[in-house]
């Protein structure tokens, strides 16, 4: 290997350890986000708990439970879609991949549609249904409402990053050699996955 290669390499392993540094102080800041959400959600829990357990009735618990299975299952696709690529299966990785955006766009049809009929309901924030409700509930639903659908534009992003993994892979951008992009994308997913795996316990088991 001569020398203008060597440092090619060695600027390319820097550059890599950058990018998966930057991806990894940016989970850190979504972290914080959303553990001070979790923090107000603690706090008012424990003030209104009987209030907590009655709001928490009108979710649907099986559609939780089904969105939490394909989330989790999401996780794994992208996880294979990565090793894949590590081993040069560049069409497994993309059929992979596909899966996994297949999975999101499931998982937000079905929000829509819990959503939807929550609202259909006259139950949504600063409805006057609602408001006939105790603070407790009021609150609960508030929460359900910023917390879901802030988490729900986390996977709308996903969809986006990970369409564009698909391109960068289908158009050799992204290699067996040069994949942290790809990586950093499975990183940022599993994050979206793992917030869920609080909110659904949050939100829907404490029933």
């Amino acid at each position: 290997m001569s020398d203008h290669q060597e440092a090619a390499v060695h600027q390319l392993h820097r550059d890599d350890a950058g990018a998966r540094m930057g991806m990894w102080l940016f989970l850190f800041t979504e972290v914080l986000l959303f553990g001070g959400m979790f923090l107000v959600y603690a706090v008012y829990r424990y003030q209104y708990p009987d209030q907590f357990h009655l709001a928490a009735r009108e979710l649907n618990t099986t559609l939780g439970t089904l969105n939490t299975i394909i989330l989790l299952t999401s996780s794994l696709t992208v996880a294979l879609s990565i090793a894949a690529l590590q081993n040069g299966n560049k069409f497994l990785s993309l059929i992979l991949l596909s899966a996994t955006l297949l999975f999101a766009l499931t998982f937000m049809v079905i929000k829509y549609f819990e959503w939807t009929t929550k609202i259909a309901h006259g139950i949504y924030p600063g409805s006057p249904e609602l408001l006939t409700k105790p603070n407790g509930q009021i609150l609960f639903f508030g929460l359900y409402y910023v917390m879901t659908g802030l988490h729900g534009l986390h996977v709308l992003v996903g969809m986006v990053v990970i369409s564009f993994m698909i391109v960068f892979i289908a158009r050799d951008k992204v290699t067996p050699d040069n994949y942290v992009k790809l990586e950093n994308s499975g990183l940022y997913w599993h994050l979206v996955d793992l917030i869920w795996i609080f909110l659904f316990p949050l939100f829907y088991l404490i029933q």
